[in-house]
C-alpha cells in the first residue's frame, strides 16, 4: 500500500509539473501581455468539466544546443478532446510559455494524433495558435513536423470542420497550416500573422513596419482577407469559436444540428415592402432585409470586413442552418471584384462541402470595371463564382431583390447554373445590361437624330425598363419560379428549402475539378 501511495504521488507531482509548463515567471509575463496560457483558453473555450487531456508527459528528443538539459513535460502544446454546447471536438492549443510555443517534432506528433483523431471519428478540429514558428535547435525534423500538419490540414479539408484561433504570433511556416483550414480567429493588438516579421523585411528591403502593421488582427481582417473573425479580445474570441460551431456539422457526413425554432414560420416581414428604394440607384443595407428574415433575426457574419461589396454568413430558418451570400449595393454598389469574387467562392464551397443549403441574395449591376481590375486577374477570379455555384449540389434558393445584370447575374446562383428555387421581388431589373448603357448601344443613331435627345433618351429608357428591367421577362421564360412580395420573404424561403431537404445530385466520376486558381 505504501508503494503505491508512492506512485500516487509521483503521477500527482508530475501531473502538476506539466500543469505548471514553463512555470510561474512565464505564465505571469503571458498573463502581463493580455493573453491567456494555453490551458486557460481551452478551459475556456470548452463546455465545464468536459476536457479530456492527452499526451501531457511527452518531451521532446533533441540533444543538440544543450536541449537534453531543457525537458518541459507537454512540449509546449496541449491536446485533447472535449464538448462545446454537449457536442464534441478535438483541440490543440499552443503554449507559448515553453520554448516560446515553437513547434519541435514530437510537438507536432501531438498535434498529428488528435487531427487523426478528429478526422477518423468525425469531429470538429480547433486548434489555438501562438508560436514563434519552427524550433530552430531541431533543424529539418521540425521543418518535417510542419509538412506532416500540413498533409492531413488537407486531408482533413471538407470532412470535418477545421477552425484555426489565432492568438499570440503565428510566423513563418506556422501560418500554412490556419491557411488551409476553413476560418481563423483572430485577437486585436496580440494576434500576428506574417510569413516574415519585421526584423526580416528590415534586413531585406529597409522597410520598417511594427508586427501589427504587417499582420495584427485588422490587418488581415479588412486588408489581406486572411482572417474570417477578430475581436477585442480572447475572451470574446473564443465565444465566437463557440457561436460559429453551433451552426456547423460534426463532419461531411451528417447534416447541421437543428435546434428547436419559436420564432413563427410565417411571420411577415412588412418593412421589407419599403426597402428597395424606387431610385435603382439608390443604396440600401442588404443586412436589413437578412437580419429579420433569420430566426430571432440572428445573422453570424464571416470576413464582416474584408470585400464589404459582398456578405457571406450564417443564419437559420425553421431552427436549420443556411449559408447566405448577398450583393451590398451599400458598398461599390454591390459590384463584383476581385475580392468579392475569391470571399464568395470560398465560401460557397465550405457550404457545399458540409451540406449546408444556400441562400444568394442578388443585387448586382455588374463585375467592377477598370484596368486595376483586369490587370488584377478579375476573369479567373471571377470564374471562381461560377466553378463554386455549378459545382455545389446543396440546396440552393437565389432572390433576386433588384438589379441583376449580364454575366453577374448568370454567375451568382442563377437558374442556369442548377439553383434549385430562384425568386424575385417586383422591383427586380434582370437583363444584359442596364438601361443607360443598353439604349446608348441600341439606339445611338436614333438619340442623335432626335429633336430632343434628352426625352428621346427618357422615352427609350422607360420602354427597355418596362419590357427587359423587370422579374416577368425571365418569369415568363422559367428562369424565375416566383415573383414574391418582400413581406413574405422568410415564409417563401422556409417553404422553398423544405422542399429542398432530400435534395439528391450526382456528381461527374473524376479525381477533382480545376478550379480556376
Amino acid at each position: 500500500m505504501v508503494v503505491m501511495k508512492e506512485k500516487f504521488e509521483e503521477l500527482r507531482k508530475r501531473l502538476d509539473e506539466s500543469d505548471q509548463a514553463g512555470g510561474p515567471d512565464k505564465i505571469a509575463k503571458q498573463h502581463q501581455s493580455g493573453k491567456m496560457t494555453a490551458r486557460e483558453r481551452v478551459l475556456e473555450l470548452l463546455d465545464d468539466g468536459s476536457f479530456e487531456e492527452f499526451d501531457k508527459f511527452v518531451s521532446h528528443r533533441c540533444t543538440d544546443f544543450g536541449m537534453a538539459d531543457s525537458q518541459i513535460p507537454g512540449e509546449g502544446v496541449v491536446t485533447g478532446f472535449g464538448r462545446i454546447n454537449g457536442r464534441g471536438v478535438y483541440v490543440f492549443a499552443q503554449d507559448f510559455t515553453v520554448f516560446g510555443g515553437s513547434l519541435s517534432f514530437t510537438h507536432a506528433q501531438k498535434i498529428c494524433k488528435v487531427m487523426d483523431l478528429a478526422y477518423r471519428n468525425g469531429f470538429p478540429l480547433i486548434g489555438i495558435n501562438d508560436s514563434g514558428g519552427a524550433r530552430i535547435q531541431e533543424g529539418v525534423e521540425s521543418l518535417g513536423g510542419y509538412g506532416e500538419v500540413f498533409y492531413r490540414n488537407v486531408r482533413a479539408s471538407g470532412v470535418i470542420p477545421q477552425i484555426s484561433v489565432v492568438l499570440g504570433p503565428c510566423a513563418g511556416g506556422a501560418v500554412y497550416s490556419p491557411a488551409v483550414t476553413d476560418f481563423i480567429f483572430m485577437a486585436e493588438k496580440t494576434s500576428y500573422m506574417f510569413i516574415t516579421g519585421p526584423q526580416v523585411i528590415k534586413q531585406v528591403t529597409s522597410e520598417e513596419i511594427d508586427p501589427e502593421s504587417l499582420g495584427g488582427a485588422k490587418v488581415h481582417g479588412r486588408v489581406s482577407g486572411v482572417c474570417h473573425f477578430h475581436f477585442p479580445t480572447e475572451k470574446m474570441t473564443l465565444e465566437k469559436v463557440r457561436d460559429l460551431l453551433s451552426f456547423l456539422p460534426d463532419s461531411n457526413r451528417v447534416k447541421p444540428p437543428v435546434v428547436p425554432c419559436d420564432d413563427p414560420l410565417d411571420r411577415l416581414v412588412p418593412e421589407l415592402d419599403s426597402l428597395i428604394p424606387e431610385n435603382s440607384r439608390k443604396p440600401y443595407d442588404i443586412k436589413k432585409l437578412i437580419v429579420p428574415t433569420m430566426d430571432k433575426g440572428y445573422f453570424l457574419e464571416a470576413h464582416a470586413h474584408y470585400a464589404r461589396n459582398l456578405i457571406t454568413g450564417f443564419g437559420r430558418l425553421n431552427g436549420k442552418t443556411i449559408g447566405v451570400v448577398a450583393n451590398q449595393p451599400n458598398w461599390m454598389a454591390g459590384c463584383l471584384d476581385t475580392e468579392a469574387s475569391v470571399k464568395c467562392a470560398r465560401f460557397v464551397r465550405f457550404c457545399d462541402a458540409f451540406n449546408i443549403p444556400l441562400l444568394t441574395l442578388l443585387d448586382v449591376p455588374g463585375y467592377l470595371p477598370g484596368t486595376q481590375q483586369e490587370h488584377g486577374g478579375i476573369i479567373k477570379h471571377g470564374a471562381k463564382i461560377l466553378y463554386a455555384y455549378a459545382e455545389a449540389t446543396v440546396p440552393k434558393v437565389t432572390l433576386i431583390t433588384r438589379k441583376a445584370y449580364g454575366g453577374a447575374y448568370v454567375v451568382m446562383s442563377s437558374k442556369h447554373l442548377r439553383a434549385d428555387i430562384n425568386l424575385a421581388y417586383p422591383s427586380a431589373e434582370i437583363a444584359v445590361m442596364g438601361p443607360e448603357g443598353a439604349i446608348q448601344i441600341l439606339f445611338r443613331k436614333e438619340i442623335s437624330a432626335a429633336q430632343d435627345p434628352t426625352a428621346k433618351r427618357s422615352e427609350l429608357i422607360e420602354d427597355y425598363v418596362e419590357k427587359f428591367a423587370s422579374p416577368y421577362r425571365a418569369a415568363q421564360l422559367g428562369f424565375v419560379d416566383q415573383v414574391i412580395y418582400p413581406r413574405d420573404t422568410r415564409a417563401v424561403l422556409i417553404r422553398a428549402f423544405a422542399q429542398l431537404e432530400n435534395k439528391l445530385e450526382e456528381k461527374p466520376v473524376r479525381r477533382h475539378g480545376n478550379i480556376p486558381l
